[in-house]
């Protein structure tokens, strides 16, 4: 009988067992596990450990208003990566597009399949040229170009509307930090969409494993799509009439 104050001796099969249900509750639960060491920090429903514990922002959730001078800019992170085909994509080539900006990496054992499954959706039911999307991975190490290929296969995913990029992951986490407003590091990201207007201007994500938040990312999308661009009109010289022969006072 053990007496008070002595310590309770775990079994090594007891220690296996609660290391293989930890296991599951991590795959279950998202793409990786917190580092080890971190402290336990409770989340809400569409927040990650990283948001709640302080050391990223907040995913932007909902809509951001054109004129949000505080709202994140492509142009803050320009940056260049590669594609699923092995080309050089500059996000120059965004320029008077809108899309939607998203993160994952292939061998993701939880929920990333599921989010690109919706995105492939969402590009079905907005069949608009003007319209691409712009995966990230957080895995650039092991998703190469190759790697990516096979895994949009699996999606059907049209290069030209869809590009999966991979490159130095310190670009990648500045613009999915900085300009996606998401968590990114190395195997950890958010499942949220992230909508961008010709501009460049964030305006706005819902996560995507969420059916009535896509519902509401896909009239975002159509909302951005059917605003004009901008237009900057060329400045115009007053020309006296007493100048102009023939003209009339």
């Amino acid at each position: 009988m053990t007496s008070v104050g002595e310590p309770t001796v775990i079994s090594p099969a007891a220690v296996r067992c609660l290391r293989v249900l930890w296991l599951l509750l991590t795959i279950l639960s998202g793409c990786a596990p917190p580092p080890a060491g971190s402290p336990s920090v409770p989340t809400t429903p569409g927040r990650s450990a990283v948001d709640a514990a302080g050391a990223r922002p907040a995913p932007v959730a909902g809509k951001v208003d054109a004129d949000d001078a505080t709202a994140p800019n492509l142009a803050d992170v320009p940056f260049t990566l590669r594609d699923q085909d092995g080309a050089e994509f500059s996000s120059s080539e965004l320029e008077g597009r809108v899309w939607m900006g998203a993160i994952f990496f292939a061998n993701c054992p939880g929920p990333c399949f599921r989010e690109n499954q919706e995105i492939a959706e969402i590009l079905r039911r907005i069949d608009d040229p003007e319209f691409m999307v712009v995966s990230l991975t957080c895995d650039p190490e092991n998703d190469t170009p190759e790697a990516l290929a096979k895994y949009a296969a699996r999606f059907e995913a049209d290069p030209a509307r869809w590009k999966f990029l991979t490159g130095d992951l310190k670009v990648i986490e500045q613009v999915g930090q900085r300009v996606f407003r998401l968590p990114v590091e190395l195997g950890v990201h958010s499942e949220r969409g992230v909508v961008f207007d010709r501009q460049g201007r964030l305006r706005g994500g819902y996560h995507l494993l969420q059916p009535d938040r896509v519902d509401l990312l896909v009239k975002l999308i159509r909302d951005v799509l059917a605003e004009p661009a901008d237009v900057v009109e060329a400045p115009t010289t007053d020309v006296p009439t007493t100048d102009v022969p023939g003209a009339t006072p």
